[in-house]
């Protein structure tokens, strides 16, 4: 059996090796030693990939054997390509860095611009941001505006910063 789920596998290898390799700089080297552990547990049949069939299987070694086959696809379908190690980083390392996705955080800076100009004065924003909800620091408001695109004029270009913190700066390259 394992050999008819690796030929089936052996096209999509390389779309899943494209994902972003960036995603392993967000991590210290312990921390993704404990996600290959995890993908290891996880990779039943240790083929490299996780597939429905690894699924049901850990499903299964943890008492829930009711599963819907749907469910199983549906958590399948949130990777963009087969789950090799590098695909199973992207997708928990982005929910467990906590990262909103783009227009999530683009709609949130919105509220801050009615007039719809797509960049925010740095100082209005530092007031709302230390006034109002969960307060930030000083000390925390500095440190974004350092990885910010702020013009001569004091205006942050959220569009651009939205980019930054969901993509990563990817100008350095």
């Amino acid at each position: 059996q394992a050999s008819r789920k690796t030929k089936k596998k052996e096209g999509g290898a390389k779309r899943a090796q494209r994902a972003s390799s960036n995603v392993f700089s967000n991590f210290e080297q312990t921390q993704i030693q404990e996600f290959k552990e995890a993908f290891t547990l996880i990779d039943q049949n240790r083929d490299g990939f996780i597939d429905k069939e690894d699924l049901k299987d850990i499903y299964a070694s943890l008492g829930k054997t009711n599963v819907k086959d749907d469910e199983l696809e549906s958590m399948l379908k949130e990777a963009t390509g087969p789950i090799n190690f590098t695909m199973f980083l992207n997708l928990f390392g982005s929910k467990l860095l906590g990262t909103d996705g783009e227009e999530v955080i683009l709609n949130a800076f919105k509220m801050f611009d009615p007039d719809g100009k797509g960049h925010i004065h740095k100082d209005y924003l530092k007031r709302m941001l230390m006034t109002q909800a969960d307060k930030f620091t000083a000390e925390e408001i500095e440190q974004m505006f350092q990885s910010s695109p702020i013009d001569s004029s004091g205006n942050l270009d959220y569009k651009a910063f939205c980019y930054t913190i969901t993509h990563g700066d990817e100008k350095e390259e």
